[in-house]
């Protein structure tokens, strides 16, 4: 079944030059990119993305990160994309993340790995479609 996912590579992959090899492995694996941009995103879009953490005490350090430099915010779509790219990524944390996957490979271990993970998938269909309408017109 084709459907469409939000992507994105967080700063840690936009400052550590991994955009292109990120963009090659979701390209390689089949999906189309539809809608692409480059942004720094605003505390309040931040706040609304991660709407279910605002009031947990690992937020601040959260937003402090994800507003520190733009990141690569996209639109996927293919064929049952939300697993496949969820897979793709790797487990959140890059020390569980098998080799072959995006964090497995490239995500450094010594960063705060429940942060600086590389990229965010939506995780259900009905989160694509409310991060999808969040980040892009």
């Amino acid at each position: 079944m084709t459907e469409r996912t939000f992507m994105m590579i967080k700063p840690d992959g936009v400052q550590r030059g991994k955009v292109g090899e990120i963009i090659r492995r979701i390209e390689a694996k089949g999906y189309q990119i539809v809608a692409m941009k480059l942004m720094t995103p605003t505390p309040a879009l931040l706040a609304q993305h991660y709407a279910e953490h605002v009031d947990k005490s690992f937020y601040p350090a959260l937003a402090a990160y994800m507003t520190s430099g733009p990141v690569v915010a996209m639109v996927g779509e293919g064929n049952e994309i939300i697993t496949g790219w969820r897979h793709l990524m790797g487990a959140t944390d890059p020390t569980n993340a098998l080799p072959g996957t995006i964090r497995g490979d490239l995500a450094r271990a010594w960063d705060t790995a429940a942060i600086m993970n590389l990229v965010h998938g939506s995780d259900s269909q009905s989160a694509a479609a409310r991060e999808i309408a969040l980040w892009f017109d």
